[in-house]
């Protein structure tokens, strides 16, 4: 039984100015069988979970370029098929409990089930000792929006305690001062870190909750514990705090308590303007662990069907590689994250795109294979790429990001993560049509998904790039049978030893999905279009920059 569905982009518009006609139908014919296989042979325990600088690294690389030679790519970076990424594996080992004394009551956490925490400094040994607890709200200092949790606060060889999101993330709509229910750069863990080192906090830690984190506390643990990547520096990242982390919602009401605070109430008090920064009552935090620390280069791997007259403009299709490796064994003792559906499906797609387009022949502007690594580790392999791009980004049209594909049956639309940000939406919806599919923004804006994928790197040099995930409204069951779908993923499989190969999975919605961004890219490798930001996007001043000095 074939599951191929023939998309015909619809004639372009009036307002599709300067797309050619040449983009106006395309036939896809995408490799189930590619998808399938590709998908298994990536997660079997034989790659060991895809971690960056493993052997699972070296059999991965190995299995794209054979991959990507076969589909009929050529090797994209002068002549060979990578780009080092020079990383760096830091592992916490013989870690203490997190204690925190002079309170009322002292705590000891455990590591793992009640807190995790780690370190970027590239150094053998943390020993953070009685390091005074402070509490930050949600740890924000956007002066663009008259917003400073920091305000008149030293916390040099402190410890802050910070909240996940931003502080409007129960809002019901998009208003107020951090876009209502959709979250900012500002409400991820990552900004989090950074903003409390480059204030001197000797240590940050997050309070987990599941709402505004957007996944239960087994994903923080299970992504925590082992190895960790951090991109490699001239400094060892000896400017980031000592030590960064997160602690159980339970253990921060206990740790409150102690210092004499109730958590409820600072919480709700963090979320309006003006909040001051309260001291946890004398309590002092500390905790030790040695580094395993090994320096190496892991490789984005790169692949190219050349255009023909306008060979130096660029398309780009992504999809990271890797995943966590050995990880928190489950019950059964299974301690691989095998990763199959994040990401070895988006990888199986782009090898089946990469197939696609070299059979249909070449279009006039370059199309770019691009699998990065360490998305897992805080997108580094597509940040290595963004600062230091083997093309040019003001040459570069624009593409699509793959990331986790959907392995549900058929859905009505597709989840545009970042819906309205540029006109890719016009693309995406010709596409759509062919279908008789739609486009609907995300519904879950507060998860922050934007800024957890691989596109991010590449928004933030004025790159557009479409994002989607697989629909949450089936064909069979509606949107009840798609948030079935969705939270069965998230609970028992998104990075965890669970996520792995099932013969049995409906690859008819994914195959769907794997010819609309076919579509898409085909049609940006064919046109004449630049694709702009909307007006008043973040990222639309970048373009316009980088464009000016571009020509074509």
């Amino acid at each position: 039984m074939s599951f191929g569905i023939a998309l015909m982009l619809a004639a372009c518009g009036a307002a599709d100015k300067g797309e050619s006609a040449a983009s106006a139908s395309a036939n896809p014919v995408i490799s189930l069988d590619t998808l399938r296989t590709v998908t298994e042979r990536l997660s079997s325990d034989e790659f060991e979970g895809r971690e960056p600088g493993s052997p699972g690294e070296a059999k991965t690389l190995a299995y794209l370029v054979e991959r990507f030679q076969a589909a009929g790519l050529k090797p994209g970076n002068e002549g060979s098929w990578f780009q080092d990424v020079p990383l760096v594996e830091l592992t916490a080992q013989n870690v203490s409990p997190l204690s925190f004394t002079g309170g009322k009551a002292p705590l000891s956490l455990a590591y793992g089930p009640q807190m995790v925490v780690g370190t970027n400094r590239v150094t053998p040994r943390i020993d953070l000792k009685d390091s005074e607890v402070v509490f930050v709200g949600y740890g924000i200092n956007a002066p663009e929006r008259g917003w400073n949790d920091y305000a008149g606060l030293d916390v040099k060889g402190k410890t802050v305690v910070i909240l996940i999101n931003d502080p409007d993330w129960e809002t019901k709509n998009l208003e107020g001062p951090f876009g209502g229910r959709a979250m900012t750069y500002y409400g991820r863990w990552t900004y989090k870190y950074e903003e409390a080192a480059r204030q001197g906090a000797a240590a940050a830690l997050i309070v987990h909750q599941t709402e505004p984190a957007a996944y239960g506390w087994n994903v923080v643990q299970s992504s925590w514990t082992g190895a960790q990547q951090v991109a490699d520096a001239a400094n060892g990242h000896m400017d980031h705090s000592q030590a960064v982390g997160w602690i159980g919602l339970d253990q921060a009401r206990a740790l409150f308590a102690s210092g004499g605070q109730d958590f409820a109430r600072l919480a709700a008090a963090a979320k309006v303007k003006g909040f001051k920064a309260v001291p946890l009552g004398g309590v002092k935090a500390s905790v030790s662990f040695d580094m395993n620390v090994r320096k190496h280069s892991s490789k984005n791997v790169i692949g190219i069907l050349p255009g023909t007259s306008r060979a130096d403009e660029y398309v780009l299709y992504t999809a990271h590689w890797d995943h966590l490796g050995r990880c928190e064994k489950a019950p059964d003792g299974d301690d691989i994250c095998n990763g199959a559906i994040d990401n070895a499906t988006g990888t199986a797609a782009l090898v089946a795109l990469a197939q696609a387009n070299a059979k249909a022949g070449p279009t006039p502007r370059t199309q770019v294979f691009l699998a990065v690594t360490a998305e897992e580790s805080g997108l580094l392999g597509s940040a290595y790429y963004g600062s230091n791009p083997v093309f040019p980004h003001a040459r570069t049209v624009g593409g699509v990001n793959i990331d986790a594909m959907q392995l549900a049956p058929p859905a009505r639309n597709v989840v545009v993560v970042g819906k309205g940000k540029s006109e890719l939406d016009g693309f995406l919806e010709r596409a759509l049509a062919a279908q008789g599919r739609v486009a609907t923004a995300e519904p879950t804006p507060e998860k922050g998904f934007y800024y957890r994928s691989d596109h991010f790197s590449f928004a933030k040099y004025g790159v557009p790039m479409l994002y989607f995930d697989g629909g949450d409204d089936l064909v069979k069951g509606g949107k009840a049978a798609g948030a079935a779908y969705a939270e069965d993923y998230e609970k028992n499989r998104y990075h965890g030893p669970a996520d792995e190969f099932n013969p049995g999975w409906d690859w008819s919605g994914a195959l769907r999905d794997a010819q609309v961004y076919y579509a898409v890219g085909r049609a940006l490798a064919q046109s004449d279009a630049w694709p702009k930001w909307a007006p008043g996007d973040e990222f639309r001043a970048i373009r316009d920059r980088s464009r000016s000095g571009a020509t074509g």
